[in-house]
């Protein structure tokens, strides 16, 4: 009830001259508005160009090996490839999660055409999934997976790794 009454009185305040009257209003708006900016930037919401090299593992399929980068915390992962212009030769990045559960993934703000393997705690391959840049098109694991490994699109397949294929090296 205090509050309402503050509300009400401050309402009913008069003014001096119109120019506070119309002044108040945008004064307030332009606050709110700032202030509702400035919240995503303090939490390292909105990234806007891409992270820095993370910490490599070193993978391998087979005879092939795969310098992977680790995103293994929240904000690592959210930012994952973003906004990187390359992904060279062997390079990928390795998403490594607490538990496994249904990962799924999306191409938001990452302009590189993308290959996904969702990879279960033993190194086995479930699905591959090509993923189209600046999609929000969801690709997910068909069965709950710890790990995922993004590569250039077209990696897997040119280097004859399928569902059913083991990884080694994982962490």
């Amino acid at each position: 009830m205090s509050k309402n009454a503050a509300l009400f009185s401050i309402s009913r305040t008069p003014f001096k001259s119109s120019f506070f009257k119309a002044a108040l209003p945008k004064a307030a708006a332009l606050f709110l508005a700032a202030a509702a900016l400035a919240l995503p930037a303090a939490a390292g919401a909105q990234q806007t160009g891409p992270q820095p090299p993370l910490p490599t593992v070193q993978l391998s399929a087979g005879i092939h090996i795969i310098r992977a980068e680790v995103a293994d915390s929240d904000e690592t992962r959210r930012n994952g490839l973003m906004f990187r212009r390359e992904l060279p030769g062997n390079d990928g990045m390795l998403f490594v999660f607490e538990q496994p559960d249904v990962q799924c993934f999306w191409m938001r703000n990452t302009i590189l055409p993308l290959s996904i393997a969702f990879i279960a705690d033993d190194g086995t391959i479930v699905n591959i999934e090509d993923m189209a840049p600046q999609t929000e098109d969801p690709h997910c694991a068909k069965k709950p997976v710890r790990y995922a490994l993004e590569m250039a699109q077209g990696w897997f397949a040119q280097h004859g790794i399928k569902a059913g294929k083991k990884l080694d090296g994982l962490p």
